[in-house]
């Protein structure tokens, strides 16, 4: 994978002095030349008005250069890719690194591709830096969960949601426990009245599956998390992590994602003769990309379109775009909006994640 990455933190930074210097594609390597060109051009215009002794003609030679400059200038405007800078991208961090690296490398070729943008992936630590780095301007487009999303956008006047997998809209966590702890499964919400008694983790405190809503759910059920649990209430950190303390027997039950549940399940990732799947929750919305205001301003009026367009168009006949959407567990990205996330900023404020 050639994909570009800076990893952060998170700590505000002055992304003008930190772009890559590697060379671009070569659309980019044609600007240079323009530039270039243009720069040289100035550069002879004015020697030539300090010592016109070596000139036979400098109107000439300015009207000549005027020209060109002006044909230059014009070809730029409508072949070279937008003058904003980078586009950077960045993502919570709920699986391996390694996995989101591997994904999220894969989505900056594919809008490289689809929009001519410079786009680069910046990994960051915990899920807060993420929403931090976006309400700083230095993330521009984020793949968030719901609490992050909402939390994103209230710090960002003008941000939206603009596209989610086709499993977001009826999103679900899973309550997994030790085969040894004695929880049968079941299912429907009061069921979890059974946690009542026994160690739990979550996975980040800011993970909407992985979290809020599980911590909804069993406060459906009359569990109280700060009173009815065994010890504290774990945070892993991340989906992966919660699979394997559980599998571990550091806590007894955990809540996490069900897509990555799934997929391990699926590979073989999962040690299901120490650790069971005990409940899966009702439906609701879940992870999307949220757009900063200030990408039209930098690159154009249109371009957050043109991004939203280009994760609509992967379609799982290409071959490179089925490996985007097997990564992101999805057969397809739908348009969300704001909307879909209110029953996400409620509970939030219930429970005291937002306030």
């Amino acid at each position: 994978m050639n994909a570009r990455t800076t990893h952060a933190s998170w700590r505000a930074h002055d992304t003008s002095t930190d772009r890559p210097t590697h060379a671009r594609r070569t659309r980019r390597s044609v600007a240079a030349v323009a530039v270039l060109a243009l720069g040289l051009a100035a550069c002879g215009s004015d020697d030539d008005t300090s010592d016109s002794s070596d000139t036979t003609d400098t109107t000439d030679t300015t009207d000549t250069t005027t020209a060109a400059t002006a044909d230059s200038g014009a070809d730029t405007e409508t072949t070279d890719a937008p003058s904003g800078g980078t586009l950077r991208i960045g993502a919570i961090p709920d699986q391996d690194p390694e996995v989101l690296q591997r994904q999220f490398g894969l989505v900056t070729d594919h809008l490289e591709a689809e929009t001519g943008l410079d786009v680069e992936y910046v990994p960051v630590t915990d899920y807060q830096g993420a929403v931090s780095g976006f309400a700083v301007g230095d993330l521009d487009l984020v793949w968030f969960g719901g609490l992050t999303g909402v939390q994103a956008r209230l710090e960002v006047d003008g941000a939206h949601a603009t596209v989610q997998r086709d499993i977001d809209a009826e999103f679900t966590s899973v309550f997994i426990a030790g085969t040894d702890v004695g929880i049968e499964p079941f299912d429907d919400v009061a069921g979890l009245s059974a946690v009542a008694g026994h160690s739990l983790t979550f996975g980040s405190e800011s993970s909407t599956s992985g979290r809020l809503m599980p911590q909804y759910f069993l406060a459906e059920a009359g569990v109280d998390v700060e009173s009815d649990i065994t010890g504290e209430v774990g945070f892993s950190g991340s989906h992966d992590a919660t699979v394997e303390v559980v599998t571990a027997g550091s806590y007894e039950v955990g809540a996490l994602n069900s897509q990555v549940w799934d997929a391990r399940v699926e590979s073989g990732d999962v040690d299901t003769d120490a650790v069971v799947e005990i409940f899966r929750t009702p439906p609701y919305y879940d992870y999307h990309w949220v757009a900063h205001p200030s990408i039209d301003e930098r690159f154009g009026a249109g371009t957050t379109d043109e991004i939203t367009a280009a994760f609509l168009a992967l379609s799982a006949d290409d071959p490179t775009d089925a490996e985007i959407l097997e990564l992101f567990g999805a057969g397809a990205f739908i348009e969300t909006s704001d909307d879909n996330y209110a029953a996400i900023e409620a509970v939030a404020r219930d429970i005291g994640a937002i306030r």
